[in-house]
């Protein structure tokens, strides 16, 4: 099982950032209790552009409901 980095709510949305076997990139997991989304990002990327992120997983889980 891949070692947990952090978790954290966005508002309803459920965020686990992993680690995965690239050592240069992290899985990023998120869940509302509707909808699922995973994706990949490099740790540079989540170091650096977390808030980022953070607000275009965001308006795409707002973007689901409209």
């Amino acid at each position: 099982m891949s070692k947990e980095v952090e978790s954290y709510k966005l508002g309803n949305i459920r965020v686990i950032i992993t680690e995965t076997d690239d050592p240069n990139r992290l899985k990023v997991d998120c869940n509302d209790g509707t909808y699922h989304s995973d994706f990949t990002v490099r740790r540079y990327e989540y170091q650096h552009y977390k808030r980022h992120m953070n607000q275009k997983i965001t308006t795409a889980y707002n973007k689901q409901y409209d």
